[in-house]
């Protein structure tokens, strides 16, 4: 059983909250974004890289923010970035007003940026800080995190599909932008302790961690876990259009994938913790996902025609292979960062948050802008035909890789610790502050009680 302390559970659900939120602003838009860009005269192409721009700017800004995560001021960062997202999504909310496909675009582009800003800077705290608190149970406390993204991924479509049919394109931005809003100011209140120490700009950057290939393959499966998903956000609507369906209902499509991923991201945490290698789970995760991509479009290759419910089951299946390929990579990253030299503390996980946000982001960024132009010359079905064979490939990069970290097992623990301030014992529960200057495994006197989940 899993034992955190008061602390704890306040950051967890602190944190999970805001994240639901954040994830309920991020995906309302797929399902009525596309056809009121038609409107105003956009194409596929056009529109795909509105939402393609905003993981862009998140890709190049994340580094910086874990780079200087500690001169900056976690809380700080944290508030200011969840603030933003809220802000730029009630602004979202009024591009309607706007004539032409030109304007249209040009404030639709704006908007996503500021509002990829924001949302660079609360990922990239949130997942830093986690990381500082739970440091014996990372993948499980992330896996949470993530369970709460994907409940916000089946909520914003469907909240979102439903308030567009109740009262127009304005109407879904700006109330789940006002109850985001409301997140940030409970995340403000009730952020963990940030301490008053300092320390100097880390001697470490992301490019330290990439020259581990282990690491690096773990971005590159972040990457490619991201730009499936952003693949969908761009071109599903589309492609579900001659199934008839309301918006409410495509919404719900939208609902899918987040919902399986929701339900499948606790249970690989806990197989990361407990038993399994993070590589073996990815693997399994890029499987997974290839097969969902050849039913959902269906592949040529299969020769059967689309309909409801090959891709129903398509995107339940897409949502349990983005839970292994998420969770795993974290935790995975994470771990190896620590055995290759880094330090345990808040320096080197904002440098592993910055490096997995960026990695989605970049997926994130490639997906919808690659969807667009594949929807437009080859088509739905030979798009996810060549998504399906990227992680297949990758997939068989991850199989050597484990074969060969086999044959290079982890260091013992005794080497490990040495990087640490203070050995952390099997037996505690770690709780921290996350500006002090020891490790994170230490366990503060008032915060002994434990709850067991």
């Amino acid at each position: 059983m899993i034992s955190y302390t008061r602390k704890q559970w306040l950051t967890l659900i602190v944190f999970s909250i805001a994240q639901f939120c954040n994830a309920v602003c991020v995906s309302l838009q797929a399902p009525f974004y596309p056809n009121e860009a038609e409107k105003k005269g956009a194409t596929p192409t056009q529109y795909s890289f509105v939402f393609g721009i905003f993981e862009l700017v998140v890709f190049i800004i994340c580094p910086v923010y874990g780079q200087f995560l500690d001169q900056i001021g976690v809380n700080f960062l944290n508030n200011a970035g969840i603030f933003t997202v809220s802000v730029s999504c009630i602004l979202f909310g009024f591009l309607n007003r706007m004539s032409g496909p030109t304007l249209f675009l040009t404030f639709s582009f704006i908007i996503r940026i500021v509002e990829a800003l924001g949302n660079a800077a609360f990922i990239t705290t949130a997942f830093s800080i986690v990381a500082q608190e739970f440091p014996l149970n990372v993948a499980s406390a992330f896996a949470t995190l993530e369970t709460f993204f994907g409940l916000g991924l089946i909520a914003g479509p469907t909240v979102g599909g439903a308030l567009y049919e109740l009262g127009g394109f304005t109407l879904p931005f700006v109330v789940l932008g006002c109850v985001l809003m409301v997140a940030s100011a409970t995340v403000w209140c009730f952020l963990p302790d940030e301490g008053h120490a300092t320390r100097p700009i880390s001697e470490y950057s992301v490019l330290s961690l990439l020259k581990d290939p282990r690491i690096a393959l773990f971005a590159v499966t972040t990457m490619a876990g991201s730009l499936s998903i952003g693949f969908f956000q761009a071109t599903l609507e589309p492609h579900l259009r001659p199934l008839q369906l309301t918006p409410l209902e495509i919404g719900l499509m939208f609902v899918l994938n987040g919902f399986s991923y929701a339900v499948s991201a606790p249970i690989w945490g806990r197989l990361c913790d407990r038993c399994l290698p993070e590589r073996c789970v990815t693997g399994a995760g890029a499987l997974i996902i290839a097969a969902a991509f050849v039913l959902v479009g269906p592949s040529p290759i299969l020769q059967i025609k689309n309909n409801l419910t090959i891709c129903i089951c398509a995107l339940v299946i897409h949502g349990v292979g983005i839970g292994a390929e998420l969770v795993a990579t974290f935790s995975g990253a994470h771990k190896d960062a620590i055995e290759a030299g880094l330090p345990d503390d808040i320096t080197t996980y904002g440098l592993v948050s910055g490096l997995w946000t960026s990695a989605f982001a970049l997926g994130a960024f490639i997906g919808p802008s690659i969807a667009g132009v594949m929807f437009d010359n080859i088509g739905f079905g030979w798009g996810t035909t060549c998504v399906a064979g990227l992680h297949l490939l990758l997939a068989m990069v991850t199989c050597i890789m484990c074969c060969v970290c086999r044959s290079r097992p982890r260091g013992s623990s005794s080497e490990r610790t040495t990087l640490l301030s203070r050995p952390p014992r099997s037996s505690e529960s770690a709780d921290s502050t996350y500006g002090s200057g020891y490790n994170s495994t230490r366990t503060s006197h008032e915060d002994i009680n434990t709850v067991d989940v």
